[in-house]
């Protein structure tokens, strides 16, 4: 007989559920091996104390059916076979015991389930808030990161821009000294009327213009840079504002190249032009129009 054996009996020994020929075995084994009477106590003490480690609890409604039903049967199996055999008892001592065992064991393994089932929920909750950390950890870096980018990007935008805008200056400037050269051999230049255009348009805000205008001649020069490419159906129109006139005069139109968004126009005002307060330009039909229409681009202070 092994030790495992030795075991297993002991348990058995220890809820009275051995046999008869199971006791027989345990009682060889004890002459063999006191020792295993220790065992069967410790069993038994282990087993007793058992209800008491579980808190209280109602059963089950299955178990409480289940075990009245095995009862009442057991009751009346027991009623009939004393009709047949008085003296036996209903119940042997062994049955209940094995069945306050199996009342204690339920118990006991509804306790020790909740609790596992309440240790492990809290466990993967701690695991969801550190993997949420984690998250939230990596988003704010990558936030971080990306407005980084941007303002690098912006600072750079910024560089081009003013890089961009004093070569646009430079060109304008030399144009108009251009233009300045050609309208002094016509005249003095202290009888031009010389004005800066500045952009209306939200979607350009870097365009610009000078006009040049030689009264004498009731001739002028524009230079144009930035301004947006037009469809085929539209047309740039440059007005001149005097106030003699109830309405500004028109100076010619005009379009710009597609790609630079450059452009040079000479114009002879339609009407004479006494005294010149603005210059403007307006984005009209193709052909341009008698009477401004379309909304203003460019305009002098």
């Amino acid at each position: 007989m092994n030790a495992e054996r030795h075991e297993d009996l002991a348990a058995l020994a220890a809820l009275d559920l051995l046999n008869a020929a199971e006791q027989a075995e345990l009682n060889a084994a004890l002459a063999v091996h006191p020792e295993l009477a220790g065992l069967v106590t410790s069993l038994r003490d282990a087993s007793a104390e058992l209800a008491h480690v579980a808190p209280g609890a109602e059963p089950p409604d299955f178990l409480r059916s289940r075990l009245l039903a095995t009862i009442a049967d057991q009751a009346s199996s027991s009623r009939k076979s004393d009709k047949q055999s008085p003296g036996t008892s209903i119940l042997t001592v062994p049955f209940w015991i094995a069945l306050s065992a199996a009342a204690c064991f339920a118990l006991t393994a509804v306790y020790f389930g909740q609790s596992l089932l309440t240790e492990r929920t809290m466990n993967s909750a701690i695991r969801d808030q550190q993997v949420l950390a984690d998250l939230s950890s990596r988003s704010a870096e990558n936030q971080l990161a990306a407005e980084r980018l941007i303002n690098q990007r912006e600072l750079a935008d910024s560089k081009a821009s003013a890089s961009d805008s004093a070569r646009l200056i430079a060109n304008l400037e030399s144009r108009l000294a251009e233009s300045t050269r050609q309208l002094l051999a016509q005249g003095s230049l202290a009888d031009y009327k010389i004005a800066t255009l500045a952009s209306l348009l939200g979607n350009s805000p870097q365009a610009l213009a000078v006009a040049v205008w030689n009264p004498a001649n009731q001739e002028g020069v524009l230079n144009v840079q930035k301004l947006p490419a037009l469809d085929p159906d539209k047309d740039y129109q440059l007005w001149v504002v005097d106030p003699q006139y109830a309405i500004p005069v028109d100076g010619g139109v005009f379009r710009v190249d597609p790609t630079s968004g450059e452009a040079r126009l000479v114009f002879h005002p339609n009407r004479p032009v006494r005294d010149v307060a603005k210059f403007a330009v307006s984005l009209e039909r193709k052909g341009g129009v008698p009477k401004a229409e379309g909304p203003m681009v460019l305009i002098s202070p």
